[in-house]
């Protein structure tokens, strides 16, 4: 995991990198609710209005389906898949 000056979180892993904008994230759960895999959970960072923003709880388990990013209302987490070799 890595963090920039702009909130950001960054998790690469053999599936996706996956980037949390901290500063963008209001701390409405909905991408926690959504993930299939549940591997989303609250982190110390906080969000744009003080509230806790969310990180991944293990990366690893992420299959990279984008449901966090579809359903996040402030475009606060971005999922880029990888290719298979």
């Amino acid at each position: 995991m890595t963090t920039s000056a702009y909130k950001m979180l960054q998790v690469d892993t053999n599936k996706a990198l996956f980037t949390i904008f901290t500063g963008l994230c209001k701390g409405c759960g909905l991408c926690m609710q959504k993930c299939p895999v549940k591997t989303l959970e609250w982190s110390d960072a906080l969000g744009v209005y003080g509230t806790p923003a969310v990180q991944p709880r293990n990366a690893e388990e992420c299959t990279g389906c984008g449901m966090c990013s579809i359903v996040c209302p402030d475009c606060a987490i971005v999922i880029e898949r990888k290719k298979k070799a």
